[in-house]
Order: C-alpha cells, then sequence, then structure tokens
C-alpha cells in the first residue's frame, strides 16, 4: 500500500499524525508546504492526502485543485480550524473526502483516515478488476445464466434485485448491469447499509442541511443526489433499519425526498440495484423488512450461485487470481498444479469467489516454491477431513462407472487421537447438556457464542483491524462488520 501523505507547516501536526499513523502500521510521508508536495508527485504518489488548508507558499484549497487534476481519485482530507467554515466548504466543492476540524481527536483522526484508505483501496480493486477482465469469469451453467440475465436487462432501467451468499460476486453483477444499462455513462454509487451505523445512514443516503444535527458544520450531498443519472447500489438491503426503509420506499415510488434537516424535496433520477445475502420473504414474516418495499425492490430478481454450485469455474478462477495477486505485489506469479487445484474444487468455500482470492493471494505470499503443491495449500484447507472429490455432472450422469474410477484428492494424515480435537469434543458436551436439558434455542445460543469468540481472537490478533480479521478468517468485510453488531461485540 502507497503511504499516507501529510501536510502541514505546523511540525507538532506532522509529528503527532505521523506517530499515530505509525503506530496503526500505515506507512506516512510528510510535508512543510504545498509547493514540496506537488514536486514529489513527479515521482510518487499517495493512497490518502491529508492537508491543512493555511500554509505559507499555497493554500490546501489550491493543492487540492492542482492534485485532483493529477490523481482524480485520490482522496484528500482538509484540516481546518472550526470558524473557517467558508474554507470547509469550499473544500468539499473541490472533491474533498472529508474535512477534519481542529483542534481533533486524534483517534478520530485516524478512523476518518482509515476509512479513506479502505475507499482508495476498493477503488483501486475494482480499476484492477476492470481492466483486466472486462466482464466476470463463469463458464458454469449457472454463471451462463446470469450472464443471459444482463444481457437481456442491458437495455433496461428496471430494478433488480440481487441474491447470493456473501463474496459470491453481487457487487460484480451490479456493477456489471450498470455498465452494459442506458446508465453506462453515469455515476455508479455503491453503499453497503450492514456496515454504517443506523444514525448516521439516512445522512448517508439522503444528505444533510448545514446544522441538522451536532457536527454538520457543512451541507453535504447524500448517495441518491451522487448517484443522480445513474445507478445506486443498495447492498445488504435486509439490515436496513425499518424507519429508513419508509423513507426508501418514498424516494423509490416518485424520486422525491428531503436531506436530513430539510425543508426543500428534492428530485432524483437514480436506478437502484439491491442485494443481500438474506431470505426477504422470510424477513417480512419477521415483521422486520417492509412488505411493499420488498414488492417494490423484487420486479427482477438475480440469484448468484454459492461457488460449490459452479466447481467447474474453481480452476479458472484460481489461476486469474494468482495472476492478479502477483500484480498487485510487484512478483512473479505462481502456478499451481491439477493436483492442487482438484484439492481446492473439494472445499465447500463458505466465503464464496471472495475466500478463493483470499487463498490465491495468501499462496502467492506464502507459498515456499513458484509451483503450488496440494501440501502448499492454507492449514484451513488441509485440515479440512470433509473435501469430496469433484465430478463434473457430465461424468456423473454419463458415466457413474469411469466416475468412480477417479482418483480422489489426498486426504491429510490425521492420527486415530487427533481424529476429535479437545474443543470439539467439549462442545458435544455442551450440546448434549443444553439438549437433555430441554433449553430452547441451542443452535442460535451456541452459534452466537462460536462466532463470537472467534471474530474476537480474529480481532485480537489484527489489533482490532477489522479488514484483517476479515481476511484471515476467510470472510468478507461486510460480514465481519454485520456479525460485530449482530453479536453485540463493538467497543
Amino acid at each position: 500500500m502507497k503511504p499516507i501523505w501529510i501536510v502541514d507547516d505546523d511540525q507538532s501536526i506532522r509529528f503527532v499524525l505521523e506517530k499515530a499513523l505509525v503506530r496503526e502500521q500505515f506507512a506516512v510521508r510528510s510535508f512543510s508546504g504545498a509547493r514540496d508536495v506537488l514536486a514529489a508527485l513527479d515521482d510518487d504518489e499517495p493512497q490518502v492526502l491529508v492537508s491543512d488548508i493555511r500554509m505559507p507558499g499555497g493554500s490546501g484549497i489550491d493543492l487540492l485543485s492542482k492534485v485532483k487534476a493529477r490523481l482524480p481519485g485520490l482522496p484528500v482530507i482538509i484540516m481546518t480550524a472550526y470558524s473557517d467554515l467558508d474554507s470547509a466548504v469550499s473544500a468539499f466543492q473541490g472533491g474533498a473526502f472529508e474535512y477534519l476540524p481542529k483542534p481533533f481527536d486524534l483517534t478520530k483522526a485516524v478512523e476518518l483516515i482509515r476509512r479513506a484508505v479502505d475507499e482508495s483501496l476498493r477503488d483501486e480493486v475494482g480499476e484492477t478488476v476492470d481492466k483486466a477482465v472486462p466482464e466476470m469469469l463463469g463458464q458454469a451453467p449457472a454463471m451462463q445464466d446470469v450472464f443471459r440475465a444482463i444481457g437481456r436487462l442491458s437495455q433496461s432501467n428496471v430494478t433488480v434485485l440481487i441474491t447470493g451468499e456473501s463474496g459470491s460476486g453481487k457487487e460484480l453483477v451490479a456493477r456489471a448491469l450498470h455498465k452494459h444499462s442506458p446508465r453506462g455513462q453515469g455515476p455508479f454509487v455503491a453503499i453497503n447499509t450492514a456496515a454504517i451505523p443506523k444514525d448516521l445512514l439516512e445522512s448517508e443516503l439522503f444528505g444533510h442541511e448545514r446544522g441538522a444535527f451536532t457536527g454538520a458544520q457543512t451541507m453535504r450531498r447524500g448517495r441518491f443526489e451522487q448517484a443522480d443519472g445513474g445507478t445506486l447500489f443498495l447492498d445488504e438491503i435486509g439490515d436496513m433499519p425499518f424507519d429508513l426503509q419508509t423513507r426508501l420506499l418514498r424516494v423509490l415510488s416518485d424520486g422525491q425526498f428531503y436531506r436530513v434537516g430539510g425543508h426543500q424535496p428534492l428530485k432524483t433520477n437514480v436506478r437502484v440495484i439491491a442485494a443481500t445475502h438474506q431470505n426477504l420473504e422470510q424477513r417480512v414474516k419477521d415483521g422486520v423488512f417492509r412488505e411493499d418495499l420488498y414488492h417494490r425492490l423484487n420486479v427482477i430478481r438475480l440469484r448468484l450461485p454459492a461457488l460449490r454450485e459452479r466447481r467447474e469455474d474453481i480452476p479458472m478462477l484460481t489461476r486469474f487470481f494468482l495472476q492478479k495477486s502477483a500484480r498487485e505485489l510487484g512478483v512473479e506469479a505462481k502456478r499451481i498444479t491439477d493436483a492442487a487445484v482438484a484439492r481446492l474444487q473439494g472445499f465447500d468455500f463458505p466465503g464464496n469467489v471472495r475466500q478463493l482470492e483470499n487463498v490465491c493471494h495468501w499462496l502467492t505470499v506464502m507459498a515456499p516454491a513458484q509451483v503450488v503443491e496440494p501440501k502448499d495449500l492454507p492449514p484451513e484447507l488441509l485440515a479440512t477431513p470433509e473435501l469430496r472429490a469433484y465430478v463434473p455432472a457430465a461424468l456423473s450422469d454419463a458415466a457413474p462407472a469411469a466416475a468412480s474410477a477417479l482418483p480422489l484428492p489426498a486426504a491429510p494424515a490425521v492420527a486415530p487421537e487427533a481424529a476429535t480435537p479437545g474443543w470439539l469434543a467439549d462442545l458435544e458436551r455442551e450440546a448434549r447438556r443444553r439438549l437433555e436439558s430441554g433449553e430452547p434455542d441451542v443452535w442460535d445460543v451456541l452459534t452466537r457464542q462460536f462466532e463470537g469468540r472467534l471474530i474476537h481472537t480474529a480481532l485480537d490478533i489484527t489489533r482490532g483491524r477489522r479488514i484483517e480479521a476479515a481476511q484471515k478468517l476467510g470472510i468478507g468485510r461486510n460480514t465481519i462488520t454485520r456479525k460485530i453488531q449482530e453479536l453485540g461485540l463493538e467497543d
């Protein structure tokens, strides 16, 4: 990852921010003025730029304008005094990611910078995928059905609901629907409704007026305004708070909304694509999702298959992700043997395509040789006794005898005494005790305890860094954010 650049003529501000960011394992580069930054851009570029407004030799607003001309996608955070509201407005109009009022809370400043880094990295990955693969990968019949549906919808602006497990590629499908639609030249704006706290989500969606709430020191456009003329992707729509569902329904019905704290109705021309891993019909029955909103969203439904339903795509995806990881890390791409690929095809991949990509990234960094053998695969794959032989449907239907003769992937050697680890025996005893005593909701209680302890341990290892914890667990960052909220693990 590229370094974060800090620009401020006040040496103490640079020192404090730099030390705090280094503690969070960010690379940092500091500058005392705008001229030095512009000169440095000839040879290098930052992941995020944090700049003061008032500096000798050029203001932060001028620097923002010049940097944005060269790096339009770079997140720029402008630091400003509380009284300098005009400059803050100018910063937003110039394309600033956010402004940081002085004096600032150091923890909040680091969190804001981390959010800008996350946004920057996501944009970079999106650009890499767009350049490397113009369309999604997949030759399995289930994926071909998805491709055909995208083709049929290419001249339509109809609302689409995408369903599928976490990590199966719902946002990629949404981007493809946008790209091939009449709105393809307009903006594509994505928001994950599960990843944003409830009290901030309304402002994120609809924007807010200055003074609408504490801290709202400038007017801010929401995602509906930002997506005007294009597509708004609402990920994890099933987690949207019930009271906000009413406001969303109104926008979908007549294209009209109010900013938070606003009294003037605004119009927007937006195509909405929603996605969820949840069973919305069941959530309607449970009374946590509006039935009228469900029907408004469920005009056209696209179901994305889980990776275990398209195992024939795993070899192609594996080789693509190994190439992609190598490009990102600036190293030679690893090659993988057929035996190792067969081993991957026998794994169920609960994290789907995202988990496979994480495995390939792990292999690029951790595999000892240039050619990946089955023994080089991550421990969680080698330790899975349920791995099955992958048999293509054509073989299993047409020639069962031949299929039964196919070699099975080599299973890991497990000593008899290690067949049932101690913690599984403890789990069995606890489950038996609860079941025999007639306790209710045994499944939910034990599952929550297991997931909570797993996530807590991963966060402890990564010192609270959620994205890194999610990668280690083989799940998506949206999933870990949702689970932390559901399990009450917030600090």
